[in-house]
């Protein structure tokens, strides 16, 4: 192998905007985030289904805003990132309490934006039944 395995900035910046993404305050900096951070024909598969295109990322997370209020999405712990691929470990505050937390594994596209996600919940919200979202 001569390729090398050591992150790259690029994807550690892609990987910090992903995060933003989910916290972001205005519609407006989502939108920025959105575009600079995702492909736009991103895919996000979820225990809840999978959404295709950026648009569809941002309508969810807008109907999860609105169903939750406001929320904390932080990693816990320094991501793993390695060739075109990273290993987030996430949380989900929802004030000072824990809400859920789950592992994303992102790809990246050769110009450092996320391609797709494949989003896994280590722990469920409670109530959560994933057979409802089949």
């Amino acid at each position: 192998m001569t390729e090398t395995t050591a992150p790259s900035r690029q994807h550690e910046a892609t990987v910090e905007r992903y995060l933003r993404f989910w916290n972001a305050g205005t519609p407006e900096e989502q939108q920025r985030l959105a575009a600079t951070t995702f492909t736009d024909d991103i895919e996000y598969h979820a225990p809840v289904g999978v959404l295709a295109g950026r648009q569809a990322l941002i309508d969810f997370r807008d109907r999860f805003a609105q169903h939750m209020g406001t929320v904390a999405f932080r990693g816990r712990e320094e991501p793993q990132i390695h060739h075109d691929r990273a290993r987030l470990r996430w949380e989900i505050q929802v004030g000072a309490e824990s809400f859920a937390a789950g592992t994303d594994v992102l790809a990246f596209d050769p110009d450092g934006r996320i391609s797709s996600v494949s989003a896994f919940l280590d722990r469920a919200p409670e109530g959560f039944d994933p057979h409802a979202h089949d």
